[in-house]
């Protein structure tokens, strides 16, 4: 048994990706699911539907590889952050929607405890700001909602977990409560100082701790999946969220080493090492890994709208039939002729305004589908340099290594040097994009002794292109004007 099942459960799709002890990938399957919005700025998902996902896709990858379920080593488990589940725990079916990241209903939760002076509490202890983005209001607002639910919560008879910990619950049968700790340090509950649910943190936002599950390692055993399930009992030995299991697949183990990940979002991460940097410039101050005990801290800038701008052109503007249909249209733009600012679900980092909406500025007779489709694609370069700006203002003094992308979007070549243009960097794509699949599959394969240490791994990534700058000083000047005009004019508060 040489195989790795990667199960990697983003916020539109799930793939499941088979990889031999090389980690070659042998096969995968993908689906999409639906997305709920059931009010502006309201983001939920069908937990079940999720689950109905990752097994279809098991089993579809297990059988294009002519496998079945005991011919797997382990699994490893990556998944879209922050996301609240909230499920029974006798029959594991979930208790309503899931609330997704992107989700602003806690917007004014989060500006109450704000106002209230708790924010330096709460930064201090979790790294994070108080935005409706994490995990914790979102389930403090579904306990409020329903007191039966809450007094269910209080006796441990509904539990809580973001999609890894809901996933690990029903392939164990219910045997497995569980999380690691990447995804514990996204829930404002968990200190990053003492790497424990904090009670003064529950306290806070009044959640019940015999709903949480128990934190482990990112490689670390998380159980077994039941026989009724697959077949089969398989260990499950890997869990990351997913920015954190990209960092791992992307090899950025030393400190200064940063990567981006282009997905529905946009998260840059810096590997700050043993050092925990607190940012003076609302970037979150979190976990990169954990492993053997020993946390690894990192700096993150994390955008709500990347590879989201993309799918809202295909489905809601219908301007494009399939997303890689944006590099054709694109290229015949002109840039700076239309600015688009993608606060469609409010601002991330390093802004953190929930009360934002999506802007576009430069209209004129002569805009045309073109212009959009540029105007999507400049967003997130922009958004890339305002994040690794702050970053370097947050350490200044540390060293800085070539910027490493993956997800979906660094498939484009003129993505990538609108990116490598507008930071004035270099920019490098890995020859296996999948790398948040690939980052938990290697963290299972070490696990189960099929894959080498860090040190081997990170001398072993490959590197597919790098792109160069191709514009001076003087033309991209402009370009950042316009930006940060079009961010100060589409801030709530302007």
């Amino acid at each position: 048994m040489s195989f790795i099942l990667a199960i990697d459960q983003g916020t539109t799709s799930t793939r499941s990706i088979i990889y031999d002890d090389s980690l070659t990938p042998i096969a995968s399957a993908q689906e999409e699911f639906p997305q709920i919005y059931p009010a502006d700025g309201w983001v939920e998902h069908d937990a079940e539907v999720i689950w109905q996902t990752v097994d279809r896709t098991i089993k579809a990858a297990l059988d294009k590889a002519g496998m079945t379920a005991g011919d797997l080593a382990a699994i490893g488990i990556t998944n879209q952050r922050e996301t609240v589940v909230v499920w029974d725990k006798a029959t594991g079916k979930p208790v309503g929607h899931a609330i997704v990241w992107q989700d602003r209903r806690t917007a004014s939760v989060c500006q109450k405890l704000k106002a209230d002076g708790h924010e330096a509490m709460v930064q201090d202890k979790t790294g994070l700001l108080l935005d409706p983005y994490f995990s914790g209001t979102k389930l403090g607002w579904m306990l409020d909602q329903d007191a039966g639910l809450r007094a269910r919560a209080e006796a441990g008879k509904v539990l809580f977990g973001t999609v890894d910990s809901f996933l690990i619950h029903r392939l164990t049968a219910g045997k497995a409560h569980v999380t690691d700790a990447t995804n514990a340090c996204r829930t404002l509950l968990f200190d990053i100082n003492t790497q424990s649910w904090s009670d003064e943190l529950l306290a806070l936002l009044n959640v019940p701790k015999a709903m949480l599950p128990e934190v482990l390692d990112c490689a670390d055993d998380f159980g077994v999946t039941d026989p009724s399930v697959f077949g089969a009992s398989v260990p499950i030995y890997a869990c990351a969220g997913d920015q954190h299991a990209a960092t791992i697949g992307q090899a950025c183990f030393t400190p200064g080493m940063v990567k981006a990940t282009y997905g529905t979002g946009l998260f840059a991460v810096l590997n700050t090492g043993d050092t925990k940097v607190p940012s003076k410039n609302r970037l979150l101050t979190t976990l990169a890994y954990r492993l053997n005990g020993k946390p690894t801290y990192a700096l993150e800038g994390s955008v709500f709208i990347a590879g989201a701008a993309v799918q809202w052109l295909r489905d809601g503007m219908k301007i494009i039939e399939s997303a890689p249909d944006i590099n054709g249209l694109a290229g015949g733009a002109k840039r700076g002729s239309l600015t688009l600012v993608p606060a469609f679900v409010g601002l991330g980092a390093p802004y953190w305004d929930p009360d934002a909406r999506g802007a576009v500025y430069g209209i004129t007779r002569d805009t045309g589908p073109a212009d959009f489709a540029l105007a999507v694609l400049e967003s997130v370069a922009f958004q890339t340099r305002d994040l690794l700006d702050a970053m370097a203002r947050d350490w200044p003094d540390g060293e800085r290594s070539v910027l490493r992308v993956d997800g979906g979007m660094t498939h484009s070549d003129l993505t990538l040097q609108l990116l490598a243009d507008t930071l004035d960097a270099p920019v490098e794509r890995p020859d296996d994009l999948e790398t948040t699949a690939r980052g938990v599959a290697y963290l299972a394969g070490m696990k189960a002794g099929l894959c080498p240490d860090l040190d081997t791994f990170a001398a072993n990534w490959k590197r597919e292109s790098v792109f160069q700058p191709q514009m001076s000083e003087a033309e991209r000047a402009p370009h950042l004007a316009r930006w940060q005009d079009a961010i100060k004019r589409t801030l709530s508060g302007s």
